[in-house]
């Protein structure tokens, strides 16, 4: 149930019957509020301004058209010209109960689209690490957001596994199975890529195999391709550790690395000369588009193919878009990349849209985010100034989460304690980042993000569980409840009210992607609960049938509360 599209509706309808504009609904959805159990209309003054009436009297007439028959318990006009709209408690209830009945808790079947969401791409050969973080658990809870509303959706790990150091690092491994005579396990990835480069710096006739190896492989010579293989599924399997780990549903078949659009690109560079959007430029093929300008207010030149003959990253993701339109037959394409790579993106989606690859209907949407920082306001790194692995930063956080919970629960088995550090270290690495606004940089500290109070991990599982603990106490299945649902007190409409705007969060979620906005709906609702808790006695209610009442909006705010967080792809307990 989403009650502010519902009652956005209802009020806008009765804004057309009182001779306002036919396009006024966005105005009035923007601006309405719900809040404690009720709803106001604010777009009336928007609308009184186009019209050139006192907004007191357009309200005065939207009221005497409004038809809210068993929905609202009172209507009124406060202030200059807003409507509060009091909703009645038995609506209110009811809706509540039929969400509890429903798998989907209320929330409505979407018209499915086939949606591509491009996210996490991390490189071959080299380990993933902190910069890596963003992009994966932002774009996962995207993921999880649309396939929940029932989207079709595609997911893309943009890979970075072609380019010119495929030659120097198949040379490297090539020398290193001959040294050792046994498959190279490639453990620290990182240390094997630098020691690829040392040798291809020191030794020229190492230099020389790497540099020819480069023209074999992108010739598809069939040697250079088992052996740039070999480093794909290395990388990759050791990739899929930290995706399990975070709870991250990539999966090896989600790869779409950069070496797939490799063939399309002389015919897409070919095809832009062809229609006279591309030309020769110093002997490099350049697209100048009119919309980007250099320092000079001149039509900035776009290269997509350099004087050698070697592609850019811009020709790459043209290929990209195209792709997935024309084969992956998307609807919508998000991209997950940070907030630097945007003009990179705009340009070559730009040459996309002039070329007729991509129709305007299909949005190509930048989804960017800033940088994670350490307390110093500085990009986050190691005591030492390098960078952080992922795999590190995870242990970690199990470590520093292991040490709490042990504290908390001293009768705990060491097994249930590791398993539980795990569920919150992690959960608390990745919450600390979707609960911050995506578009912006966020300071990254440990003792935030592992506190039981406030909006973290930690206190939403703990809230969580805290609910189940009332079913236990009760001797009650969450599930087995059958029994009138019924609102008498505030505190029960103002936690009604909230459950039923999952539905409207859900969708914003899954329209912005921002995560941080289900966080925030989350925090709300826990606190709401804990109020509702304490104010609405549930085990020592004076009446059975307010005890099997409160109890079930008990068991929607637990149901709410672990899908919410499943969305976001943070695991939940039954016990803490």
């Amino acid at each position: 149930m989403n009650i502010q599209a519902l009652l956005s509706e209802k009020v806008s309808q009765a804004m057309i019957l009182a001779g306002a504009p036919a396009d006024c609904e966005p105005q009035v959805r923007q601006s309405a509020k719900i809040q404690f159990g009720d709803y106001q209309a604010n777009g009336i003054m928007a609308v009184a301004k186009k019209l050139g009436q006192a907004p007191r009297q357009l309200a005065e007439s939207v009221i005497t058209h409004l038809d809210l028959a068993g929905i609202a318990s009172k209507v009124e006009i406060a202030g200059p010209g807003f409507i509060n709209i009091f909703l009645d408690r038995s609506w209110l209830a009811a809706q509540a109960k039929q969400a509890l009945t429903q798998p989907r808790l209320g929330v409505a079947a979407v018209e499915p689209q086939t949606i591509v969401v491009d996210y996490s791409a991390p490189n071959v050969a080299k380990e993933m690490h902190v910069g890596h973080v963003r992009s994966t658990i932002i774009g996962d809870a995207a993921v999880r957001t649309l396939s929940f509303l029932g989207h079709n959706v595609i997911r893309a790990n943009h890979v970075g596994d072609w380019g010119t150091q495929f030659g120097m690092l198949i040379a490297f491994l090539e020398k290193q199975q001959n040294e050792h005579h046994e498959a190279i396990a490639l453990a620290d990835l990182e240390a094997f890529y630098r020691e690829a480069k040392r040798t291809y710096d020191e030794d020229e006739a190492f230099a020389e195999r790497a540099r020819a190896y480069v023209v074999k492989l992108q010739g598809g010579d069939e040697y250079c391709r088992t052996m740039w293989k070999k480093l794909v599924d290395i990388t990759m399997g050791q990739n899929q550790l930290i995706y399990d780990r975070l709870n991250v549903t990539l999966t090896r078949k989600d790869v779409m690395g950069e070496s797939l659009y490799n063939d399309m690109l002389p015919g897409i560079v070919a095809d832009l000369r062809a229609k006279g959007l591309a030309v020769t430029s110093e002997g490099a093929t350049v697209v100048f588009l009119d919309e980007f300008q250099n320092k000079e207010g001149e039509p900035m030149g776009v290269i997509i193919q350099k004087k050698d003959g070697g592609y850019l990253y811009t020709t790459t993701d043209i290929a990209c878009a195209k792709y997935r339109y024309e084969t992956l037959k998307a609807d919508r394409v998000l991209y997950y990349i940070d907030s630097r790579q945007h003009q990179h993106l705009q340009q070559a989606w730009t040459i996309v849209r002039k070329a007729g690859y991509v129709p305007e209907s299909v949005p190509l949407e930048h989804h960017a985010f800033g940088m994670m920082l350490g307390k110093d306001g500085r990009p986050f790194k190691t005591r030492s100034g390098g960078t952080i692995k992922l795999a590190d930063l995870l242990d970690e956080a199990h470590d520093r989460a292991l040490k709490l919970v042990r504290e908390k629960n001293p009768e705990m088995s060491e097994a249930e304690l590791q398993q539980l550090a795990e569920v919150v270290g992690i959960g608390a690495v990745k919450y600390a980042d979707l609960s911050k606004s995506r578009t912006t940089d966020y300071i990254f500290d440990w003792d935030n993000m592992l506190a039981f109070e406030g909006n973290t991990a930690p206190y939403m599982q703990y809230a969580y569980t805290r609910v189940l603990s009332v079913f236990r106490k009760a001797g009650v299945d969450v599930d087995s409840i059958d029994a009138p649902l019924a609102i008498t007190e505030d505190r029960e409409a103002q936690l009604a009210t909230r459950l039923l705007q999952f539905e409207e969060t859900i969708t914003q979620v899954a329209r912005d992607g921002t995560p941080h906005v289900m966080c925030a709906y989350l925090y709300d609702l826990a606190g709401l609960f804990s109020g509702f808790y304490e104010h609405c006695p549930i085990l020592s209610a004076e009446e059975e049938s307010t005890r099997l009442s409160r109890l079930q909006l008990a068991a929607l705010t637990a149901k709410t509360l672990k899908q919410g967080l499943d969305t976001l792809g943070i695991k939940t307990v039954e016990r803490m």
